[in-house]
């Protein structure tokens, strides 16, 4: 069954749309991040114009995030303080994106920013999960976290902290908005939540707890993609709201049951699947420029199919 997309201006198979979305609704609700990593580069892959594939995937991230939030929050598992610490830089990030996006779109090189970009982070992030995930799980007595003691790391010794009781951290906020603006840059530009970024760095750097993190990381994505949602639409023009819709329906539904079967799961073997996945994107992406290393997506600068 197709369907036309007036912004993307080609056909697509309905089913094989809302079928990717609830696949990755699916993923979005497991590990706590904004699916997108993986969304974005499906659409792309299917033949849908880079900027329009980013643009419309925000809105169906908000929309998994929210379904996702919304199972946590009724758990209790969200700290409310950490995602507000974390919106602070996000919201801006976001804006920095958008400018961003704009400017290497109006010069042409949108496309190569974006392959490139996911092969470095999904690469980089990826093989850390994977290689700390693997010693964790082989270890014979899974060991706690060390706490880290003050006066001992750069970050203990930053002023204005904060002590988040949900989350037992005790740190400077300035690390978290820093922390907040890159992964609402990199959203806006990738079409991704960044919780694949959000979630590693605030259990490995801040030692947050893995339950407390998915929840607090799902608030976070959902009110940086609706600012992204907002941007993309009014300053771009690139959000096709069919497409939009599609992915929304979805992934709202499969991230209800991502949640689920998240709860089933050891901490650990969740960042062992999800590092699994973060590589095999990225080595998807890296396929697409050694294959076509002068033209990785055949896309203009206006978005649409050359």
């Amino acid at each position: 069954m197709q369907i036309y997309l007036p912004i993307a201006e080609l056909p697509v198979d309905v089913l094989l749309v809302i079928g990717m979305s609830l696949a990755v609704g699916f993923v979005s609700g497991l590990f706590g991040i904004g699916g997108g990593f993986l969304m974005t580069p499906l659409l792309i892959f299917i033949g849908v114009p880079t900027a329009v594939a980013v643009a419309s995937e925000a809105p169906q991230i908000a929309a998994s995030a929210f379904t996702g939030a919304l199972a946590y929050w009724r758990r209790r598992a969200i700290d409310l303080k950490l995602a507000g610490v974390l919106l602070a830089g996000g919201v801006a990030g976001t804006g920095l994106g958008v400018w961003f996006f704009n400017a290497m779109r109006a010069a042409g090189q949108l496309e190569v920013v974006i392959a490139v970009s996911y092969v470095v982070l999904l690469g980089a992030i990826g093989g850390i999960m994977l290689t700390e995930s693997l010693k964790a799980l082989l270890k014979t007595k899974p060991a706690a976290p060390a706490r880290r003691v003050g006066g001992r790391s750069l970050i203990d010794r930053l002023p204005l902290k904060l002590r988040f009781k949900q989350s037992m951290i005790y740190v400077s906020a300035i690390p978290l908005v820093g922390l907040g603006v890159f992964v609402g840059f990199v959203g806006a530009v990738l079409g991704i939540g960044g919780g694949f970024l959000l979630v590693p760095v605030l259990v490995y750097v801040f030692r947050v707890p893995t339950a407390v993190v998915v929840g607090t990381s799902l608030a976070q994505i959902l009110i940086t993609m609706l600012a992204a949602t907002v941007l993309h639409a009014t300053v771009n023009a690139s959000v096709d709201v069919v497409l939009a819709t599609l992915l929304m329906l979805g992934g709202s539904i499969g991230a209800q049951f991502g949640v689920r079967a998240g709860q089933k799961l050891r901490g650990e073997q969740l960042r062992l699947l999800l590092a699994l996945l973060l590589l095999a994107v990225g080595a998807r992406f890296l396929v697409e420029l050694v294959a076509e290393p002068a033209e990785p997506f055949s896309v203009s600068t206006t978005g649409r199919p050359k």
